[in-house]
């Protein structure tokens, strides 16, 4: 394996762009290549390695930010396997609470379109069909949560 490789060489063994390497580099993910005499950057397999981890995190739903902090963690010499796991936990956690918020959506969205035959139609602003409903949580005036 060469010890450097291009911007196109190191984007398809990772499985992502040149394009989303440039942006990791800006948001300071990763660290700036070194440069070849004409210019192109040139890296090294461990920025193969990098992009790998990379992908997987923001596979997991991971922040660029949350993944700068590993990495800073980690090049500070220290495992950072505990953030991570409370990184993740806080994810799971943030991801249950979204579930049931889309559960609720889905479950409204679903009792509209039931009633939606039976409902006299009447003079609305808008459509009657979304003004005449009222949803647990919700007041007649159409305050939602």
């Amino acid at each position: 394996m060469q010890s450097s490789l291009k911007i196109g060489e190191v984007a398809r063994r990772a499985g992502v762009t040149a394009k989303a390497i440039r942006f990791y580099e800006r948001a300071g993910v990763l660290p700036p290549p070194a440069r070849g005499g004409n210019g192109y950057r040139l890296y090294g397999k461990d920025a193969v390695e990098m992009l790998a981890f990379v992908k997987r995190a923001t596979g997991l739903g991971l922040t660029l930010a949350e993944i700068k902090d590993i990495i800073t963690i980690r090049q500070g010499g220290r495992p950072p396997c505990r953030h991570v796991h409370r990184l993740l936990t806080e994810k799971a956690v943030e991801l249950d609470r979204k579930l049931r918020d889309l559960l609720e959506v889905r479950r409204r969205v679903r009792q509209s379109l039931a009633a939606w035959k039976r409902a006299p139609l009447r003079r609305a602003a808008v459509c009657p069909h979304i003004e005449g409903r009222t949803h647990p949580g919700e007041s007649r005036r159409g305050k939602g949560r």
